[in-house]
């Protein structure tokens, strides 16, 4: 009996013991090396770091010594520090951040002469180059490092979560045969997806084209004239910089584009509520809006400064996080313009405070955008149009004014201006006056707030978050080793063999030689013809 007792509890135990590891989720701790860029594109690289983290994985992250803004965390994760010698840091070596807003804000005024454009696209392609430079010292620096290889090689990763616009991620997946994750929005010169997907350009607007999907003829001439343009600077500007560190690291057989074009999974950081439909590949998931969350309560000194808005509410105003400073006499225009609102302003600025600057303005070198966007009282956000932002107004629902300044940027303006949530002002030729009846037209033109809902609602009507999302994809892709089966082999071809250039030509050689042949015959039988009338 005692013998009986003791065997029961024994298999009831060993029952609620298998009910309590059932109930458990499981969970897979990858080991996963992060090599980001800078800027923006850290923000949201952290935001996904964090999370990653929240699950269980171990996450290492490779900066260089001269990083901006990604410094050690080590409760969040291990930094691997490349040591650049003799240089400041990227936007120093390539003539800093503010000639690029300065020549991209020439380019776009329309009233341009052709030569002047030219030429800044000129200084433009110039400084993509000099960028170029110093991340190639950078990658150069990683694969001489032969105590950080090897560090790297007996830290046995099980993936590599990379942003394409650093090229080392992608080459250092590629040596050590590591699958490999893209965290992107865009490629040095062109968007992810022109670079991977199908994108006929009847329909699918090139970067920095400011088109959009439903395009007259001569738009489509611009548009494909813009495409080849971006085509040019990656093949003949950026590519050549990288060609000899492929042969010389990766292999004789190797080249920049296959490297790149290699990665297991893309995490495209858009939404289709704000792009325009196009084609895409298996290996794309889409996560547009995923640092997006509800929003958390205010610290009491701003909550009192929304607060004392009344039923006006409060206007939010942020650049961005490459742009720290504007020139004194634009940032004296946009301080003239907000003093003429009714609304309470929070401007998120670091440079100096303009003079003029209002009563109702609050100036801040750092604002919890996300809360403030997320609060009942805000009516509308000034964007430079950066991916982030708008994707925070569009989750939150609140509509925006763009002041767009480079890139991508004024294409995302473009898009969302289409959907009638936007108003944008040209910063080139920014007058007070256009600041304020943009404020004006977007605050109190209800259509405005309508249609961002609109795309509030479908963006927040998805069977799983964008976070989820991603969080599943890379994970997805360390436990299986890759997703090779995702990806097209078309990663290996050639431009030629991409678009059956090679077989045009032979077709057409065929078709050339088959009528040749033709013609000779008929003119062979035609001369016979002729001898033998005159036989006759």
């Amino acid at each position: 009996m005692e013998f009986y007792r003791w065997n029961t509890s024994l298999l009831v135990t060993c029952a609620l013991g298998i009910i309590v590891t059932l109930s458990c989720s499981v969970t897979y701790g990858a080991n996963i090396l992060v090599v980001p860029f800078e800027g923006s594109h850290w923000v949201n690289m952290r935001v996904l770091v964090k999370e990653l983290r929240r699950h269980g994985n171990n996450i290492t992250v490779l900066h260089s010594s001269t990083s901006w803004y990604i410094k050690k965390e080590p409760d969040l994760y291990q930094s691997l520090v490349v040591q650049v010698h003799g240089s400041k840091g990227l936007m120093e070596e390539a003539d800093g951040i503010q000639t690029l807003v300065q020549n991209s804000l020439a380019i776009s005024n329309p009233n341009i002469p052709l030569w002047t454009f030219l030429r800044l696209h000129f200084q433009l392609t110039v400084f993509m180059h000099e960028a170029h430079l110093w991340l190639r010292r950078l990658t150069c620096s990683i694969f001489e490092n032969k105590a950080l290889l090897k560090q790297i090689a007996d830290a046995n990763f099980d993936l590599i979560l990379a942003d394409p616009v650093l090229y080392a991620g992608p080459m250092l997946a590629y040596y050590f045969n590591i699958p490999l994750v893209y965290n992107v929005r865009w490629m040095t010169a062109e968007g992810a997806h022109f670079f991977a997907a199908p994108s006929p350009p009847s329909y699918v607007p090139a970067l920095k084209s400011q088109l959009t999907d439903k395009m007259s003829f001569y738009q489509r001439v611009q548009n494909v004239l813009q495409h080849f343009l971006q085509l040019g600077v990656f093949e003949f500007v950026i590519n050549p910089l990288y060609g000899d560190l492929c042969q010389q690291y990766l292999g004789r057989d190797t080249n920049i584009n296959m490297v790149l074009r290699k990665a297991d999974v893309w995490l495209i950081r858009i939404d289709f509520v704000l792009e325009f439909p196009r084609p895409t590949m298996p290996n794309f998931v889409y996560i547009g809006g995923f640092q997006c969350q509800p929003p958390k309560p205010l610290d009491e000194e701003l909550q009192m400064f929304v607060d004392s808005s009344g039923e006006h509410g409060i206007v939010v105003m942020s650049l961005g996080t490459l742009i720290d400073t504007l020139s004194l006499d634009l940032t004296m225009k946009i301080a003239e313009a907000l003093a003429q609102i009714p609304q309470n302003v929070i401007w998120r600025h670091n440079g100096d405070i303009p003079p003029n600057t209002g009563n109702n303005t609050l100036i801040a070198k750092w604002i919890p955008q996300n809360d403030l966007l997320g609060h009942a009282k805000t009516r509308a956000f000034i964007s430079h149009g950066g991916t982030n932002g708008l994707y925070e107004a569009i989750y939150h629902g609140v509509p925006v004014v763009g002041l767009p300044l480079f890139y991508d940027q004024f294409d995302n303006m473009v898009k969302l201006e289409t959907r009638g949530a936007a108003k944008v002002v040209n910063v080139a030729s920014l007058q007070s006056s256009d600041l304020v009846w943009a404020l004006n037209e977007v605050i109190n033109n209800s259509t405005y707030r309508e249609n961002m809902q609109k795309l509030s609602l479908l963006h927040r009507d998805q069977p799983e978050s964008p976070m989820d999302r991603a969080i599943f994809w890379i994970e997805y892709t360390a436990r299986h080793k890759g997703a090779a089966q995702l990806r097209s082999e078309s990663y290996k071809f050639p431009w030629y063999v991409y678009y059956s250039v090679d077989v045009i030509m032979f077709l057409g050689s065929i078709t050339l030689i088959i009528v040749l042949l033709i013609v000779f015959t008929m003119k062979k039988l035609f001369v016979l013809l002729k001898r033998k009338e005159k036989v006759q």
